[in-house]
Order: structure tokens, then C-alpha cells, then sequence
């Protein structure tokens, strides 16, 4: 695997995004179907398209979270802290970093390195060149610059031509590789140590239902690529 380049600048650019994000609550329920066998009735759980389009991904709740829900989903669906929120990691920032200074121009980059550190794991930054994303094995925090306005999201895998995103403001989504290496600033954001899921869902997000997207398969990632990211030995073996 190619090597990466410690990225020693961790951004102090703070990082907001647009308000109207999150529409109002719509959630699934169940749907009865009568008489698909004669004398029977059948229940099926179905989701809202809200709960389709952020499955498996923290959504932010102000124009400022960005970062804070990028982070509770890493840390919610890759190492298995089913508590953590949107809010509590919200409350853990504002304690490490300048609370009004946040809410009026969101947080920096080094503010989740810092707080990653609180919650007994570490921050990595990475500078890497576009060829280097085909070798990013694990889900990692990205800043992307959307017209003008800095926001982070989740970058999940890159497949070919296929960058795979959840952003958490808009949801799980798609990017071609050329739209995301004209908004990204060649910097990756990895949180590694103990508990991480190799299997976690963060690496299987949905395929496209095309023939050619079926040699797209989830495999977990490599206890050996871990330690390029950042890992000890001891958290692998």
C-alpha cells in the first residue's frame, strides 16, 4: 500500500454549511397486506425515504455540526459506540474548543482532533494525491468546498469512477471522482485505535443496481492496512 504523508497543518479553517438541511421528521411504519395467503395476514416494516437516505449515518441538526455528526457516525457505525449522538459529541467540542466561536463559523479540523483524544482515540491527518484514494481502506473525514462554503462529511470507499459519501446534511450519496477531487483538499481525516469494526456497514454502502457495478464486492479491511493508517499492533492482532 502506498505509503501516506502526515498532513501537519490540521486546519484551523473553521467549517460551516447551509441551514434548511434536515426536513421535518417522517419515520417508518408498518403496512398490513391481507390475503396474500388465503386466511393471513402479512406485516412488512418499510422506511421513509429520510430513513433510506441517512441509514447508517448521523445527521446534523445545525448549520455548524458538520464535523460533530461526521464524527458520531464514525463512532457510532465503525466502532461500535451505539451511544454516542449528534448532541453529545456537540457537548464534548464546545468543552475543548471556543463554544460561540463554533456556533458562528463551525469547528475546525483541529477541533476533532482534539476531541477524538477526549473519547480515548487519536486523530490522523493526511495529505495524499488523488491516485492515493483507491488505497483508503477505512471510513475517513473529508473537507469538501461545496460552492464556497467548507463542509465536512464522511468518505466511506472510493470504487473506480465512484466516491462514496455521507454527508450529513444531505445523506448517503454518490460523487463521480472528478467532483469530489475538485472539492476536496487532499487531506484525510482518520480516527483509529481500539474497538475499530472491520466489517463495518460504513464499508458497504449501497451499489447501483447496473451490471457493470456488480464486481463491487465488501470485503472487510486488512488487519495489515491498518497499521498504514495509523493503528498499533496492539489494537490489530
Amino acid at each position: 500500500m502506498q505509503s501516506f504523508r502526515l498532513a501537519t497543518l490540521f486546519l484551523t479553517v473553521p467549517v460551516f454549511f447551509l441551514s434548511g438541511f434536515i426536513s421535518e421528521n417522517v419515520e417508518a411504519a408498518s403496512i398490513r397486506m391481507g390475503n396474500v395467503v388465503p386466511g393471513t395476514n402479512v406485516t412488512k416494516q418499510v422506511q421513509s425515504m429520510k430513513e433510506l437516505k441517512f441509514e447508517n449515518l448521523v445527521a446534523q441538526e445545525t448549520d455548524f455540526s458538520c464535523g460533530a455528526a461526521s464524527l458520531a457516525t464514525i463512532l457510532k457505525y465503525a466502532y461500535g459506540r451505539s451511544d454516542v449522538t449528534e448532541e453529545t459529541v456537540l457537548q464534548g467540542m464546545f468543552e475543548i474548543s471556543d463554544a460561540e466561536q463554533a456556533k458562528k463559523m463551525g469547528f475546525s479540523l483541529l477541533d476533532l482532533n482534539n476531541y477524538v483524544e477526549t473519547v480515548g482515540l487519536r486523530g490522523r491527518g493526511y495529505k495524499i494525491d488523488e491516485p492515493a484514494l483507491d488505497t483508503v481502506s477505512i471510513p475517513v473525514i473529508v473537507l469538501l468546498d461545496l460552492d464556497g462554503y467548507q463542509h465536512f462529511v464522511v468518505m466511506k470507499k472510493v470504487v473506480g469512477d465512484r466516491v462514496y459519501i455521507g454527508d450529513p446534511a444531505l445523506g448517503n450519496k454518490v460523487m463521480d471522482r472528478s467532483e469530489f477531487v475538485e472539492a476536496w483538499n487532499n487531506v484525510i481525516f482518520a480516527v483509529v485505535g481500539e474497538n475499530f469494526d472491520t466489517h463495518t456497514v460504513l464499508l458497504d454502502p449501497d451499489q447501483p443496481l447496473t451490471a457493470r457495478r456488480l464486481a463491487d464486492v465488501f470485503s472487510p479491511v486488512p488487519k495489515q492496512q491498518l497499521l498504514d493508517f495509523g493503528f498499533r499492533h496492539a489494537e490489530v492482532f
